[in-house]
């Protein structure tokens, strides 16, 4: 049997009862290290396990699945998962790998950012698309992500902004080179995402439009969300780019169309409430 696993946001006591039932009898525990990351290590994991862990990076995942399905046909394998296992597309290969092969496999769900993050008074059921932002760099500045928070505010939507993660990635000259030698693990802060958002306005403005987001939209920062130090600020999106809400996980909700609810809650997190609420009825088309 294939268990994929979800730890939930926080720390090692964040995995379900159902979930630690089936790491503690399963032969083989694969750690996902990728696609999110704890705020706690490895070894924090093992010792509340009680399981000796096998870290699994993106090259494993999506490269050696065939390597982790190796003994499921015959013993107990887990696949742990930073927030809940459907979180990543390559995710659902794993599991079409496993069926093909004729290996039975069972999801044990957990909290995630996708849920979680109506933690800062947003209402779940009014966002639209997800979005990730990727770091730039100084030859390849994609902006297809503004064109989806563009959408979504048009239809009065909020966008949840999943920030960048770089972990063991390699420089353009290394993977040239063939040499295994990996670059220090990069995590987008909320100030950096708003950075490139700015950018992209000021752009956009010099190419003779206007933005449908502004320097003056609300937006939301949420840093370690589901951590005893979980932080969240909310204000404009000029705002947000002088925000420092410490270290990684860092995730970015650039509002739409607010209840009167929503926008009470916003306030309890607002980084200049003097000003909140006429930025805060900014007209959307």
């Amino acid at each position: 049997m294939l268990y994929l696993v979800g730890l939930g946001l926080g720390d090692a006591k964040d995995i379900t009862v159902k979930g630690l039932e089936a790491v503690r009898r399963c032969r083989k525990v694969y750690l996902e290290a990728y696609t999110s990351v704890l705020t706690v290590g490895k070894e924090a994991l093992e010792e509340f396990y009680g399981k000796e862990l096998i870290l699994a990076d993106r090259e494993t995942v999506e490269q050696e699945a065939d390597s982790i399905l190796k003994d499921a046909d015959v013993c107990d394998v887990a696949f742990l998962v930073v927030g809940d296992p459907f979180g990543a597309t390559t995710h659902s290969d794993l599991v079409l790998r496993a069926v093909k092969l004729g290996i039975p496999y069972q999801v044990i769900h957990n909290a995630s950012i996708m849920n979680a993050v109506g933690c800062c008074g947003l209402q779940l059921y009014n966002f639209g698309e997800t979005v990730s932002i990727v770091f730039w760099t100084d030859t390849w500045k994609p902006e297809s992500f503004f064109d989806k928070i563009k959408k979504n505010r048009q239809n009065g939507m909020h966008t949840l902004c999943l920030l960048d993660i770089k972990v063991k990635e390699q420089s353009l000259e290394n993977l040239m080179k063939g040499r295994k030698i990996y670059e220090p693990p990069r995590y987008m802060s909320v100030n950096q995402a708003a950075e490139q958002l700015l950018d992209i306005i000021r752009n956009r403005r010099l190419q003779g439009e206007e933005p449908e987001i502004t320097e003056n939209t609300i937006c939301v920062g949420l840093a370690r969300v589901g951590a005893p130090d979980q932080k969240i600020a909310s204000g404009t999106l000029y705002q947000m780019s002088t925000v420092e809400l410490g270290g990684p996980l860092h995730s970015m909700i650039v509002t739409g169309t607010m209840h009167p609810l929503e926008l009470e809650m916003l306030k309890l997190f607002s980084v200049d409430a003097s000003n909140f609420e006429n930025n805060a009825f900014e007209k959307t088309s």
